[in-house]
Order: C-alpha cells, then structure tokens, then sequence
C-alpha cells in the first residue's frame, strides 16, 4: 500500500467522524427543541386547567386562591351554582325601552365534575395538577392578592407561574419570561404564551 492510499483512508476516516459529529450536533439540538415544545405545550396546558379552576374558585368565593391547597380543596370539594339570566323588554311611550334581567339559581355541579371531567382530562392525576412537567417535582408558583387601581377601587388578581423553565430562552433575566398564567400588576387572566 502506498502512502496515497494510506493518507486517502486516514482521510476518509477523519471526514466520517468530522460528519458523524456535525450530524449529532445537529440532531441533538433537535431533539432538544422537540423535547422543550412537548414540555412547554404540557405545562400550558396545565395553566390553562389551573386558570379554569382559579376563574370558578373567585366566582364562589369572591376572591382568588393563594395557595395550591386551597384550590385543590375547592376542586375536591367545591361547587358552581348554575344560573338562568332572564331578560325582559318592555315598549315604552315614544320608542324607549325597559329592560328587567332576573337571576335564578337552577342547581348545581361539582367542580370536579364540571372542569375535570374523566370526559375532558381521561387521564387526570389531581396530585400532579400543580407539579411543573419535566421540572423534577418542582411546583408551580402562585401569587392571589387585591390590589388598588386608579380611582381607588380593589381589584382581586393572580398569578401562576413556572419556576424553573425548561427553555433556556425563558430562563433569561431570572425567569422574566417564564410560563405564566394571570398577572401580579392587571386584572388579566391570560397566558403570555400567546
């Protein structure tokens, strides 16, 4: 074998491991991104059933939970009162109209059997329901307070946020754009993943 041959495989064995190494860089990076999208698209989710549950705890108690225990108390325990709204218009002289709006409470459902149906979340575990997903066990962290608007009226808000980010572009600035439902400073009940 001459020293061309030799110098060609050595070569050829140094450029598929170089390739081998570029293409499992890559692939890694992927992978990782399909990773973070699945943890992501898990932990929205689980705000959104977190925020469903805040929304039905402050229509019974006026208030929003502060604490994990609290709202699952109410989601074991809790009730949503079902009320008709009944309108009424009358004619009145020269084309005005009077309206009557009367409440009547019809019944009621369990909060479980309403926002956590076996039907809706089959394959809920509501001891899971607070743990971030891929986070090790780490929980999500909630914040209720009433705070003072212009004008000088209280408003009840809240927070549900993600305390330790899998994306490491929402770890940026000590977690400033961690998944979060609710907000500490507006009467907002949406997510900033939208």
């Amino acid at each position: 074998m001459n020293l061309t041959k030799v110098l060609s495989l050595v070569f050829f064995a140094v450029a598929a491991f170089l390739g081998y190494l570029l293409w499992k860089g890559v692939d890694d990076v992927v992978e990782q991104e399909k990773r973070v999208a699945l943890l992501e698209a898990a932990t929205i989710q689980k705000l959104e059933m977190l925020r469903d549950a805040q929304l039905a705890f402050q229509a019974s108690n006026g208030k929003y939970a502060g604490t994990w225990d609290s709202l699952r108390a109410f989601i074991e325990t809790g009730t949503i009162w079902i009320v008709q709204r009944t309108e009424t218009t009358k004619l009145l002289d020269y084309g005005a109209e009077e309206i009557n709006v009367s409440y009547d409470t019809i019944g009621s459902i369990a909060v479980m059997d309403s926002l956590f149906s076996p039907a809706k979340h089959p394959d809920l575990k509501l001891e899971l329901l607070p743990v971030v997903p891929g986070s090790g066990g780490k929980q999500f962290e909630f914040f209720a307070d009433k705070i003072e608007k212009t004008g000088g009226y209280k408003v009840s808000v809240f927070e549900i946020r993600d305390p330790a980010p899998i994306n490491p572009e929402r770890r940026a600035n000590n977690n400033e754009k961690a998944l979060r439902v609710g907000s500490r400073t507006d009467a907002s009940t949406e997510g900033n993943w939208k």
